[in-house]
């Protein structure tokens, strides 16, 4: 397994290089895209993300002082504005009532017990939950999504009924527990599920992973 994990690894880093993920200025500005970036694009997340700057209101404290309206409006470009702007209040809720907005006191807290805090959040599932511990906390969480399912799947390594856990499992029980690598490898898969990997018409014969097809 490991040895499969780390070869998917290199083609992909071999074929793209590394992905500079995730975009965000500051770890708060990652949490806050963790949230908004749910059933959107990044671009669409970027414009939101400029209009909370714009007001200054990337901090904790501001922006979860920041009424539920004028929340909704001004994360209007990310889509399903109202439902978003509850579920990013909660999320500053948490930070700011359990730990004063201090993001070095909420990442202090132990990776598995503060995962469990985060999914207790309303609005926060295991891949929202897992992003943020990884690319704002820089804490070795492995995240999941549509595209390492997609890919690992097609390629017979997980089974298609196989859930978010198992297949978080697979790789954190595959590849060393670093950092830096569970970041690039989300990064890359995301890049060849959206270049090749495609839920309709993948390009399987200009693959980086076409020699580990079944």
């Amino acid at each position: 397994m490991a040895s499969t994990l780390m070869d998917v690894y290199r083609r992909l880093f071999d074929a793209f290089g590394p992905q500079h993920w995730w975009p965000g200025s500051s770890p708060f500005e990652v949490i806050v895209g963790a949230v908004l970036v749910q059933n959107t694009s990044w671009q669409n997340v970027r414009r939101a993300i400029e209009n909370l700057r714009q007001a200054d209101l990337l901090q904790p404290h501001a922006l979860y002082e920041t009424p539920i309206e004028e929340l909704e409006e001004l994360i209007r470009p990310a889509g399903y504005f109202r439902i978003k702007a509850r579920r990013l209040h909660a999320v500053l809720t948490f930070l700011v009532e359990r730990y004063d907005g201090s993001l070095d006191a909420m990442f202090a807290t132990s990776r598995d017990v503060l995962r469990e805090q985060l999914l207790g959040v309303h609005g926060v599932g295991p891949e929202t939950a897992d992003s943020i511990l990884l690319y704002a906390g820089n804490l070795a969480s492995f995240v999941v999504d549509a595209y390492s399912y997609r890919v690992f799947s097609r390629h017979g390594w997980i089974a298609f009924e196989t859930d978010y856990h198992a297949i978080q499992d697979y790789f954190q029980g595959g590849l060393p527990e670093d950092v830096a690598l569970y970041n690039e490898y989300h990064a890359l898969l995301v890049r060849l599920g959206k270049d090749y990997c495609r839920k309709q018409t993948p390009k399987c014969g200009q693959c980086p992973l076409a020699g580990l097809l079944p």
